[in-house]
């Protein structure tokens, strides 16, 4: 997958694709159900989306919110067979663009585009004042194609990341998995810790949470792929997610235990997918208590593993 982030320079052989518009954030459902209304015969596959988010350059101060850093985005988008990601460079300028400067300029002359396909939702161009009935007329005029795809569903709710974002911080994995289409994955290094757990029976990789969503705070039963290095493979395990009150502990961050698992996972990106939510963070009465809980974490998360 080719990445190009300036639609001002544009090699030749990056022009022509079938594009999907959008954030992207997540890659759920309704994402991938418009990602496949762009797949064509003549055309290579690509998506338009931007980096920083948008929400980032207007709202700097505002909470984290995205469900996937950019670069776990392009490896889900790159396993669903996308050939061209532009991702492009978002700022005040490309904001400024009126929505019929949008699709001249970038759309047409920039990046050549063929076809291109949006949600009914969307909106594009200086204060989203254009809509998918603007950009249909401009691809008739202009000369490309466009494809409004059709709103999902599921169980009653539209798929949205803000729905998303809504199931993780209730504590429920299982309903955003419903709308993504898979497990909510967390992905990033193996950063260093405090390394308590090895003293405790059960050491931990630590994985910093900055600048993602963050999810309802406590257990998980979870999903672990390890991506690179000598220990590259799949696990189960048992993740504890939040601030750690039993040691006073105030960043949140991601620590995992994973099971039938002896090496050393530092520098290596893992993948962790929630699949349960066992229970909310607590404090208590000693370490006895407290290795007499991870024990009983780890069971329950065992057997609900056991039964994927």
């Amino acid at each position: 997958m080719r990445i190009i982030r300036d639609y001002q320079y544009v090699e030749p052989q990056d022009r022509g694709a079938s594009v999907a518009i959008g954030n992207f954030d997540g890659v759920h459902r309704g994402h991938v159900a418009v990602i496949d209304l762009a797949r064509r015969d003549d055309a290579p596959l690509g998506i338009l989306t931007f980096e920083p988010h948008p929400r980032e350059v207007f709202a700097p101060d505002a909470p984290p919110f995205r469900l996937m850093s950019s670069e776990a985005r392009a490896s889900r988008l790159e396993k669903l067979g996308v050939e061209k990601l532009y991702e492009l460079n978002f700022n005040h300028a490309l904001a400024g663009l009126t929505p019929e400067e949008f699709a001249a300029r970038v759309i047409r002359d920039g990046l050549g585009l063929a076809h291109v396909v949006v949600g009914a939702d969307f909106c594009f161009g200086k204060g989203r004042a254009g809509n998918a009935a603007d950009l249909k007329r401009f691809g008739t005029e202009m000369g490309f194609d466009v494809t409004v795809a059709e709103l999902i569903q599921t169980g009653g709710e539209q798929v949205s990341s803000t729905a998303i974002r809504a199931a993780l911080s209730d504590g429920r994995p299982e309903d955003a998995r419903d709308m993504l289409g898979h497990w909510h994955r967390i992905a990033g290094p193996v950063v260093g810790g405090e390394q308590r757990g090895r003293t405790l029976g059960y050491p931990t990789a630590n994985m910093a949470l900055s600048g993602l969503h963050l999810p309802a705070f406590g257990v998980y039963a979870v999903l672990v792929d390890v991506q690179d290095g000598p220990f590259k493979g799949s696990y189960h395990g048992a993740a504890s997610l939040g601030v750690r009150p039993q040691f006073g502990g105030a960043v949140p961050n991601l620590e995992t235990f994973l099971f039938d698992f002896s090496g050393d996972l530092y520098g290596a990106t893992l993948s962790v997918g929630l699949v349960a939510y066992l229970r909310p963070e607590q404090t208590f009465d000693g370490l006895d208590a407290f290795i007499a809980q991870m024990d009983a974490d780890c069971a329950r998360a065992r057997e609900i593993l056991s039964t994927l």
